[in-house]
């Protein structure tokens, strides 16, 4: 897969402003959607990886989500300030800061099950659609990682 076939210039025979337009496109139908749980798309990506997760360590969390310690941190201190999420190094390893949810925060967990439908009927997509089109994204990340 190259970046575009023709060797073209023109902006829209790009495939990076293709993946750029959508990604932008997919973070604003988000927003009206997580308005309701008081979360930002970062906001909601993270506490979908602790829900699945449990208590996980945040160098775990930050590799789950793709994110460096720079930019997970702010997130999480967010995330902690409004009562959803509790950081604590481990006692037994003071290295170690452990991520979970606080009981506010689990409490969010069922609306957010409310979020991939919402979402789904703003995709207009059907779900072999969705599901190929995830698995020819992860395919490519995996390319260029």
């Amino acid at each position: 897969m190259g970046e575009n076939r023709t060797g073209s210039t023109v902006l829209d025979d790009q495939l990076c402003f293709a993946l750029y337009s959508a990604s932008r496109a997919v973070t604003a139908a988000y927003r009206p959607v997580l308005a309701e749980l008081e979360l930002t798309y970062p906001q909601y990506l993270v506490m979908l990886a602790v829900w699945e997760r449990g208590e996980v360590p945040m160098k775990e969390l930050g590799a789950a989500l793709g994110l460096d310690y720079g930019t997970l941190s702010p997130l999480l201190k967010r995330l902690e300030s409004a009562g959803l999420l509790r950081r604590e190094r481990r006692t037994d390893d003071e290295r170690l800061v452990m991520v979970a949810a606080t009981e506010r925060g689990e409490t969010l967990r069922e609306p957010a099950e409310r979020v991939p439908t919402a979402m789904g009927l703003r995709y207009g997509l059907t779900a072999d659609e969705a599901d190929r089109l995830r698995d020819q994204l992860r395919q490519l990340v995996d390319r260029l990682s």
